[in-house]
């Protein structure tokens, strides 16, 4: 696969899937837009790629921002290739878990990424694509608001799809849990205790690595006849739960 020539935007770029996913894309080719709300963390990211000659710029933003948001859509040129990592994960049921705290997950995964779809629409190139990110795993009794989200991004992309065709693609992967750098403030202990639980529980007897997830996106945005469909990337553990 290719990505030379191919601008790449990169919501949520400095670790895990999404800066994977940027380095992988730049060494295609691509030249990237990455963005992420530390600075420090962005500056870092953007000198190390640019050190390894890759063509990268960095913005400050915070996707539950919608000025953030409005700003830096407008700043931007015209892209072919957006990849939105917003969105976060809670635990608990509708009950059992806050209020807030289960409107705050919705918010974060359905309507951030609403407001980027409709900010990224009128900027991407005819034959591009976007692609977001769900999830799978969990149940309604013990992720409430994030199972919420996550089928809501499935039914962003269906309609988004028809919407932008055939002027562009709009998909959504969905991994289950993996560990990456999101988990960094959980004790090593329990890191490791949640990837053996769900090692026992995924058919494939494992978790997936960050590279194997961001292998799905990569291919969303080569494939050019796939459109309106989330990908799940769980080693069959929703055939099993």
């Amino acid at each position: 696969m290719s990505f030379n020539k191919k601008a790449l935007v990169v919501i949520g770029g400095t670790s895990g899937f999404g800066k994977a996913l940027a380095e992988q894309a730049a060494a295609l080719g691509a030249s990237l837009v990455v963005t992420g709300r530390d600075v420090v963390k962005l500056t870092h990211v953007v000198d190390e790629f640019s050190a390894r000659g890759f063509r990268v710029e960095g913005h400050v933003v915070d996707a539950a921002n919608d000025d953030d948001l409005a700003s830096f859509f407008e700043s931007v040129p015209s892209f072919d290739h957006l990849v939105s990592m917003a969105g976060g994960f809670m635990g608990g049921g509708f009950l059992s878990a806050d209020y807030e705290t289960i409107c705050r997950a919705i918010d974060e995964k359905l309507f951030a990424n609403l407001r980027i779809a409709r900010y990224a629409a009128m900027k991407v190139a005819a034959g591009g694509s976007m692609v977001f990110t769900a999830g799978s795993g969990g149940r309604p009794d013990n992720a409430s608001g994030a199972i919420v989200g996550n089928d809501a991004i499935r039914l962003l992309v269906q309609g988004l799809a028809v919407e932008l065709a055939p002027k562009a693609r709009v998909n959504a992967v969905a991994p289950t849990w993996t560990e990456t750098p999101l988990w960094r403030h959980m004790p090593p202990a329990d890191v490791e205790a949640t990837r053996e639980r769900f090692s026992k529980t995924i058919p494939m007897g494992r978790t997936a690595t960050i590279d194997e997830v961001v292998q799905v996106y990569l291919f969303l945005m080569q494939c050019g006849f796939i459109t309106g469909q989330t990908v799940i990337v769980d080693g069959g553990l929703t055939l099993v739960t």
